[in-house]
């Protein structure tokens, strides 16, 4: 059983116990959050998501990798380097009702 889930502007394929990591959430490590669920699929048959919510427990709180934004003019000594690191929520999907 796996369900699609929507959160952060992007959309999850998850299973119960999976660790999904996504746009920052509210909340503390040991809190629960619901999730939309926009399609459930049981044994191959896919199901309508009507009501269903996916519950999932948050893990940690963190920062993900460095991107760094490199930006140059050619011939017009212009260059400048700078960095970023997202914040993200680690989840363990716990249920799908």
């Amino acid at each position: 059983m796996f369900a699609v889930v929507r959160t952060g502007g992007k959309q999850y394929r998850v299973a119960p116990d999976d660790r999904i990591t996504v746009e920052r959430l509210p909340g503390e490590a040991g809190d629960t959050v619901s999730l939309d669920v926009l399609l459930v699929a049981e044994n191959g048959a896919l199901k309508a998501a009507d009501g269903i919510k996916a519950k999932a427990e948050i893990v940690a709180q963190n920062k993900g990798e460095k991107v760094i934004i490199f930006k140059k003019r050619r011939r017009h000594n212009y260059r400048r380097k700078n960095g970023h690191r997202q914040l993200q929520t680690v989840l363990r999907i716990v249920s799908i009702d």
